[in-house]
């Protein structure tokens, strides 16, 4: 009986601590109606979290129009605890302390490179040692810390399956970061997290049901269905690098440029929109940067600039790399209907002048078309989707 009651006591809890965290300044009345919890046992759990200073009460009560004093109103501390986000890429890795409600009171990155081999998680710890120094942050405040790496991920098992971009196969992250950390460690693909950042704080907020493309060098998603993240039956759900947009181009002439490199980042992807670019500019002899892009291949970027001041060639290129992502696009909403599409990553800096016309021919192919959003959170997706990861995973009364 004990064991129920305090589960039941528990469960309201953490409801009133939400209340407060989505709605403060609240009252206690107020939240005796929101959450459907009788008055006198909203006041015993509200007095319960000011003494734990979860929350806190400002000002005091003023007098009404009617004469009646106005009640107190109840605030959620987000400062009463700390969780830490790393988002390990490729070429960066950048680390945030983050407060409960999701602000960054301190930041730091470093080049992957550097500690591929000498020990990436080490250097991580190292680097939030420094910023609880720095930031003057009480070390007992951290809770934990989520984590996002560029590959596919036994999440349960806390595995690293593969990620080519750090050399990693099969690595046994979690373990590793037993030996390393003081708090517990959560992981997840970097797309996967990139995703719940945006339903977090972003552009997804309140939605459901959410896309998260990321476009870079490469191509992936992350997929929230019914607030789930959904991470398929061997942990690559989401893959979209390789759908296929050209049944054509696939038949017989498509070879992946490195082992398991997909159709779809060959065409629309940051590095093939660079080398699309250079083998267009070399068809064209009397091109500005013809002798350029026979010393070197042009980066994608440069498409981008020079599109915007009229070149035809950058404009045909990203016409065609447009086209290729609007299809991979409506192929997806077509299967997930999603709320919202968050279209992320390097090449959606250039946002401005894809997003017009990527509406316009998904709206045209699909019935009820999701909204598309340019990522809200950006380079701090990652990291901040970490947190989230962690709030998520972690059982304690802050779960979202």
């Amino acid at each position: 009986m004990t064991t129920t009651k305090m589960t039941v006591k528990q469960k309201n809890k953490m409801k009133v601590l939400g209340c407060i965290r989505e709605h403060s300044p609240i009252s206690r009345a107020e939240i005796a109606v929101k959450a459907r919890i009788s008055k006198p046992t909203v006041s015993v759990l509200v007095d319960e979290l000011i003494k734990e200073k979860l929350v806190f009460e400002k000002g005091i009560g003023e007098s009404s129009s009617q004469g009646g004093r106005r009640p107190i109103q109840l605030y959620f501390n987000e400062k009463a605890y700390f969780i830490v986000g790393t988002d390990i890429g490729g070429t960066k890795v950048k680390t945030i302390i983050s407060d409960l409600g999701g602000n960054i009171v301190a930041a730091s990155s470093f080049k992957t490179g550097q500690y591929l081999n000498s020990g990436l998680l080490r250097q991580i710890a190292k680097e939030i040692d420094a910023l609880i120094q720095k930031n003057s942050i009480d070390p007992g405040k951290i809770l934990g810390m989520g984590a996002g790496v560029p590959g596919i991920t036994e999440t349960d098992r806390g595995i690293v399956t593969e990620a080519p971009s750090l050399n990693w196969i099969r690595y046994p992250f979690i373990a590793e970061a037993k030996q390393i950390f003081p708090f517990p460690v959560y992981v997840d693909n970097d797309v996967n997290i990139a995703a719940l950042g945006e339903q977090w704080l972003g552009n997804a907020k309140n939605k459901r049901n959410v896309l998260f493309i990321a476009v870079g060098t490469g191509i992936g998603s992350g997929i929230i269905i019914q607030n789930k993240l959904y991470r398929g039956s061997s942990y690559a759900a989401g893959e979209l690098c390789y759908m296929v947009t050209d049944m054509n181009e696939m038949n017989g002439h498509f070879t992946p440029v490195f082992h398991r490199y997909g159709y779809l980042e060959s065409v629309a992807g940051g590095k093939a929109i660079g080398a699309r670019f250079t083998k267009a500019v070399l068809g064209q002899p009397d091109h500005s940067l013809y002798e350029e892009a026979k010393a070197t291949e042009l980066p994608g970027e440069m498409a981008f600039k020079l599109a915007k001041s009229g070149d035809k060639t950058a404009l045909a290129v990203l016409e065609e790399v447009i086209g290729h992502l609007a299809y991979g696009i409506i192929n997806a909403a077509s299967l997930l209907n999603p709320e919202v599409i968050i279209l992320g990553g390097g090449v959606f800096k250039s946002a401005d002048m894809l997003l017009p016309k990527l509406k316009e021919i998904v709206n045209q192919y699909l019935p009820s078309p999701p909204e598309l959003k340019v990522s809200q959170l950006g380079d701090n997706a990652g990291a901040l989707g970490a947190v989230s990861l962690f709030l998520r995973e972690h059982e304690t009364i802050f779960k979202i």
